[in-house]
């Protein structure tokens, strides 16, 4: 597999979603891959940039991930992908610009990324329900605010004018109909979010699938790196997967959850 090479790593604030403006190109599909970055004010960040230009992609893979731990930022990420992919780690390459994209969807670099690394390694992306779709068009944490702000503008409005003893306009009832149409629009969205959430990949070559939590366990069939799955419950230091072509067992550490927060909360590593 023939990897791509980047042509610069520079520092760029990479913090919440907008808080960056540069993009860096290295080549890739059509000529270009496209890399955010990160300002240097996180040392673990500059380290990292450090260690990726002298060529050293485990280190920078190290201190970029404690970096993406400590502080998620889609920048971080991105270039935590593009040293993982440098370094042929395919899977969490792959896990790291899935991460990316929860975070800001919109991130072109990322989804050119994902799909030169799929064809080049020959593996699929995970299979969507239409409201997890329609969940991918914005960042994650927006479907909260906007169902939150879209119900409670509805209720503003429409008790408001009696409060205030004033006649109620044509203009209210229009608001209100259209901020309580949003926010049933937004229902789908926020369940996909959830239902997405469970997505992960696997991040090992050759991740044997059990038949059962242990280690001695008959062997299902072996996952390719990069392979998407869903989560559906944990048994000890394994984990059940419902892949696109069997169930079965891997241990945790070999399968990273596409949201960090719920990678966290399930207390698991990567």
């Amino acid at each position: 597999m023939t990897k791509p090479q980047a042509s610069n790593l520079l520092p760029l604030r990479g913090g919440s979603f907008g808080a960056w403006t540069v993009e860096l190109f290295c080549s890739l599909v059509f000529g270009s891959w496209s890399l955010s970055c990160q300002a240097a004010t996180d040392p673990l960040f500059t380290a990292g940039v450090r260690a990726y230009h002298g060529g050293n992609y485990a280190a920078a893979a190290k201190c970029f991930g404690e970096s993406a731990a400590l502080h998620p930022a889609p920048g971080t990420l991105q270039n935590l992908g593009l040293t993982e992919w440098q370094g042929g780690q395919v899977g969490y390459a792959v896990l790291a610009w899935e991460r990316t994209l929860w975070l800001d969807p919109f991130n072109q670099s990322a989804h050119a990324n994902l799909r030169y690394a799929r064809k080049a390694a020959q593996i699929e992306a995970p299979e969507l329900a239409w409201y997890e779709v329609v969940s991918n068009w914005l960042p994650a944490d927006w479907w909260a605010w906007i169902a939150g702000l879209s119900f409670w503008l509805a209720v503003a409005v429409t008790m408001l004018p009696g409060i205030l003893r004033r006649p109620k306009a044509g203009w209210h009832q229009a608001l209100a109909a259209l901020s309580l149409t949003v926010f049933l629009l937004s229902l789908p969205a926020i369940a996909g979010v959830r239902t997405r959430s469970s997505i992960g990949f696997v991040v090992q070559k050759n991740t044997p699938l059990r038949l059962t939590p242990t280690r001695e366990a008959q062997v299902l069939t072996r996952l390719p790196a990069g392979e998407p799955a869903r989560w559906q419950q944990r048994r000890g230091s394994f984990v059940l997967l419902r892949t696109n072509r069997a169930v079965g067992w891997v241990e945790q550490d070999e399968f990273g959850l596409i949201c960090p927060t719920r990678q966290r909360e399930e207390g698991t590593r990567l």
